[in-house]
């Protein structure tokens, strides 16, 4: 058989994993600097006279195709989850790593919100 059994442990371990590389991937600032070259931002005023910035994915081309993945949060899991189970499949130990760092991260952002909304 091609895939081998895969405790509910693991499972979870991948999905917290594959959730955390992809908010850093599709929100958060850190990664702005990367998502940049595929966005148009468009300027508007609202109601109240602020002014509100928009990014809109390019409309032709490479750059076109990666903003409209990159705006697109179930679309660029997809990839990242193929990513990290590729990386689970080769078991080497720096890729066990990278997965469990991302999975407790993805636990503690998990916590943070949580909390937030809570208390705030």
């Amino acid at each position: 058989m091609f895939l081998k059994e895969i405790s509910w442990t693991v499972i979870t371990m991948l999905g917290l994993a594959s959730f955390r590389l992809t908010r850093i991937i599709v929100f958060d600032k850190i990664t702005s600097f990367l998502r940049a070259p595929f966005f148009n931002e468009i300027e508007e005023t609202n109601e109240a006279g602020e002014i509100e910035i928009y990014l809109i994915p390019k409309e032709k081309g490479f750059k076109g195709w990666v903003g409209q993945l990159l705006s697109c949060y179930w679309c660029t899991g997809i990839w990242v989850s193929l990513f990290i189970g590729y990386v689970y499949t080769l078991e080497l130990p720096v890729g066990e790593f990278f997965i469990i760092i991302l999975a407790i991260a993805a636990i503690g952002s998990l916590i943070e919100t949580i909390v937030s909304h809570l208390l705030g």
